[in-house]
């Protein structure tokens, strides 16, 4: 029996974790809430700040990078501009858009339904 593994990155407003809410905006995020899932359960939650909030150009795309480096199979977000989505689809992350000012909790749960 394999086991599933799902890395869930969240553009949130701020650090509640679960809690929190999808933030209306993605490279520009104010925190990211990284959910580790495994076998339908959430395992582990991690916030991270947002270290390009306040680039004028170019966030979304040093922000995949990021979540790339923290292992992310997914990510959970409202629209994405063409160079973050593109570079998402180039690292095989799964792109899931859902409405923003969703409670994060929600988010997950919808997810979680449709990779069931």
């Amino acid at each position: 029996m394999s086991t599933r593994r799902l890395r869930i990155a969240v553009p949130t407003k701020g650090e509640m974790g679960l809690e929190d809410t999808v933030s209306d905006v993605f490279g520009r995020a104010n925190t990211f809430t990284i959910i580790d899932i495994e076998d339908g359960k959430v395992k582990a939650v991690e916030v991270l700040r947002n270290p390009t909030i306040s680039y004028k150009y170019g966030a979304g795309p040093i922000v995949v990078n990021k979540l790339i480096e923290h292992g992310v199979s997914m990510v959970v977000s409202g629209e994405l501009g063409p160079g973050a989505s593109g570079l998402l689809e180039q690292h095989n992350v799964q792109v899931v858009t859902v409405k923003p000012g969703l409670p994060v909790a929600k988010a997950i749960e919808l997810v979680k339904h449709k990779n069931d």
